[in-house]
């Protein structure tokens, strides 16, 4: 490592400094330091690493090293990726219309289809909203790729375009199909106050699935004391000093240690302690 450090400075010193004398200087140097760290009986190489690398350079290039390997794999990930997809949109693009448009719709309903199934038979409510507001979204989709097709069909890259689309709001990574459906067809439709009337009973069950009926109690107090924005008490840093003030009085829970309580009564375990 030390070696191909000094050939790069090497490298600078050549191109900087024009002195044929600190040139010989530096190449002298070069020379006595090369073989300091590489002669078997000084063993150079080895004394910077024990003093220099391994207690000080090491700790701090380690975390380093693996955050470029990781940005590495990315990269190798993503170009293999865009270039595997480039290599099927190329031959997507000499597909006849008709097949393209065949494509374009097993994309946006075969797949969708089996996870709506699937939700349907599960006790979940999250994943049936999921799926019913991708059908509504992928529905106008639809109709908008079959009006429009007659006109714009034949130039290349609509069927591509529709089908990027689809991918948008299919994924769950971009949730495309929920932001459509809340940003333009509730907006459209005039149903704001039964959306959120809808994002409250989700707020509900999820209170209810992960606090304590106790916690539920307080914290929809709180709540309904904000909404109701007439008193003092509806600051948002007062209710917070509440809900805060309400953990104090939470109990931590009792643990049964197997040798006794940790706290005193029972001595430490022996060589003679039954652990049964």
């Amino acid at each position: 490592m030390l070696g191909g450090v000094l050939f790069m400075i090497t490298t600078w010193v050549d191109d900087v400094i024009e002195q044929k004398s600190i040139d010989t200087i530096w190449l002298a140097t070069l020379l006595f330091t090369f073989y300091w760290l590489y002669f078997p009986l000084t063993c150079g190489a080895l004394v910077v690493y024990e003093k220099v690398t391994s207690p000080y350079l090491g700790p701090k290039l380690k975390p380093l090293q693996k955050q470029m390997n990781n940005f590495i794999i990315y990269l190798q990930q993503a170009f293999s990726n865009a270039f595997h997809l480039y290599l099927v949109w190329i031959v997507f693009m000499f597909l006849p219309a008709g097949f393209k448009r065949i494509v374009a719709i097993a994309i946006g309903t075969v797949y969708p289809a089996v996870c709506s199934m699937t939700a349907a038979a599960t006790e979940e409510i999250e994943d049936d909203t999921y799926w019913l507001t991708y059908w509504s979204v992928y529905g106008c989709l639809f109709l908008i790729m079959d009006v429009s097709e007659d006109f714009l069909g034949r130039i290349p890259g609509f069927y591509t375009l529709i089908i990027f689309a689809t991918i948008y709001l299919m994924l769950p990574m971009f949730r495309g199909a929920d932001k459509v459906f809340r940003k333009i067809l509730v907006a459209l439709a005039g149903l704001q106050e039964l959306l959120m009337l809808r994002d409250a009973i989700s707020i509900k069950k999820q209170m209810l699935k992960d606090l304590d009926p106790e916690r539920v109690a307080v914290l929809q107090k709180s709540i309904a004391k904000f909404f109701d924005g007439s008193t003092s008490d509806s600051d948002p840093s007062v209710l917070k000093e509440e809900l805060m003030q309400g953990w104090d009085r939470i109990k931590s829970p009792k643990i049964n240690f197997p040798f006794g309580n940790a706290k005193g009564g029972d001595s430490e375990p022996t060589e003679k302690t039954n652990l049964v």
